[in-house]
């Protein structure tokens, strides 16, 4: 299509404006006719509202899904996973089994791994993940008795409370009693504990993962980037180059330190404060940096499960969120996915971020979020066209950058339709069938 992409911003970020500039597209006021707008959380609420009666045309694209949310409030997350269980349970998933405590398995680690690319892990190794991968978690204070039964069952335990709509850890603090809960909550009668009929921010509290993995005595998290261009069908991308997260203090699960946040939270908002931070590598580590060191400590075929029980939660997550969604086609979204590796190796999503901060910490920080928007714009604009909402575009491998294809529904679909054709025709599947895997229904998830 000829002419120039018009773009808009409300972020002043250098690494969005260099990408718009290195493509020269133009630069319009949200006044203008535009075509692609890379806004705040809170402008989407407005460009999508009810009252504004504003439709996007179809040379016009944006950075959210009007409802994002149902993926990105904490407790609205946590809402949609409990039903994706439910769902699976009706359905008999292999997914939803149980053990006798009533905890989701997460069975058969130890079987014979599963390479990323394998054309469906459900049918390959029904029993290969598990929906477990959020710690328990109650929404307050709507949920209160029943975390207070949950509580009793181990009051030993410890829980982070944090609040729905907040992020760069404003609002976290760690109890370990119930007392400390009354106490907050009385001290909050004008706050958001007792709010919620009034429709202020309410809080989730989840229990703590005391024992995560360690490097040097430190806790850290991941903070992955995920890009999804469409929820029906789900086609989501993983970019390669995530990164660790490190506090600057070592970790201790003693009481007496739960109230030091340089202890227990990874946010570079917290730790940048800390005494013990450093402004060259910004307490960060690269992802392959990570994996480099797992293989050295704990073995390649371990590692490697752990990053593709990682992907899983990333594809299990969205599909929790997908049949709610709305899949407006001017849309698509990165999201900023945080999960925490305990010292079992075991990952759990800790939360998901519809604005991953773009404000860069140190120099390779800068080059990372500039690669990043550049290899994003080069998926949902390609050739840095005007875009055309009619038609679905899938950008060529070559444009991917240090993205891939992280799932990709609709070929799921074709390829188990295909695939259950030629059982039905009695023909061979190769040395890489599903011996083993005979009655397990096949479900519409693949690896590409």
């Amino acid at each position: 299509m000829a002419g120039r992409v018009k773009w808009v911003t409300d972020i002043e970020k250098s690494v969005l404006i260099n990408n718009f500039e290195k493509r020269e597209w133009v630069q319009v006021t949200e006044n203008d006719d535009w075509n692609f707008y890379w806004m705040s959380i809170q402008t989407i609420r407005n460009v999508f509202s009810v009252d504004t009666g504003y439709r996007l045309s179809d040379d016009q694209m944006v950075n959210h899904f009007p409802n994002h949310y149902e993926l990105t409030r904490k407790d609205l997350l946590v809402k949609n996973i409990k039903r994706y269980r439910k769902d699976l349970e009706k359905e008999g998933s292999p997914l939803a089994e149980k053990d006798d405590n009533g905890k989701y398995n997460y069975l058969g680690l130890h079987t014979k791994r599963c390479t990323f690319n394998s054309f469906n892990l459900f049918n390959m190794f029904p029993r290969f993940f598990g929906a477990d991968f959020v710690p328990v978690t109650f929404m307050l204070p709507a949920d209160y008795n029943l975390f207070v039964e949950e509580y009793r069952k181990n009051p030993s335990s410890t829980w982070i409370m944090k609040p729905c709509g907040k992020a760069q850890g404003k609002g976290i603090f760690l109890i370990n009693k119930l007392s400390q809960i009354k106490k907050w909550s009385r001290d909050s009668r004008t706050s958001t504990f007792v709010a919620a009929s009034s429709g202020k921010e309410a809080y989730v509290i989840s229990l703590y993962i005391d024992n995560p993995l360690l490097i040097g005595g430190k806790k850290f998290d991941l903070r992955l980037y995920v890009l999804v261009t469409t929820y029906r069908p789900l086609k989501c991308y993983m970019y390669k180059l995530g990164f660790c997260r490190f506090c600057t203090v070592k970790y201790t699960p003693s009481t007496s330190e739960l109230d030091n946040m340089f202890v227990h939270l990874t946010n570079v908002a917290i730790q940048r404060h800390g005494d013990d931070y450093n402004h060259v590598h910004g307490g960060k580590w690269t992802v392959s940096n990570l994996r480099l060191y797992l293989e050295s400590t704990r073995g390649k075929e371990v590692t490697s499960r752990l990053f593709d029980q990682i992907h899983w939660i990333v594809v299990q997550s969205l599909k929790a969120v997908a049949p709610v969604m709305n899949n407006d086609k001017h849309c698509f979204e990165c999201y900023g996915y945080d999960i925490i590796i305990d010292d079992k190796l075991k990952p759990w999503l800790i939360e998901v971020n519809a604005s991953p901060s773009l404000t860069s910490s140190t120099a390779n920080d800068r080059i990372l979020k500039y690669n990043l928007i550049n290899d994003t714009l080069n998926i949902v604009t390609p050739n840095g066209d005007i875009p055309d909402c009619r038609w679905n575009r899938s950008p060529p491998r070559e444009a991917l950058g240090n993205y891939q294809v992280l799932y990709d529904e609709e070929q799921a679909q074709s390829e188990n339709a295909e695939r259950d054709l030629r059982s039905r025709s009695g023909q061979s599947l190769g040395s890489k069938g599903t011996k083993g895997s005979a009655g397990v229904r096949p479900a519409a998830a693949t690896w590409k």
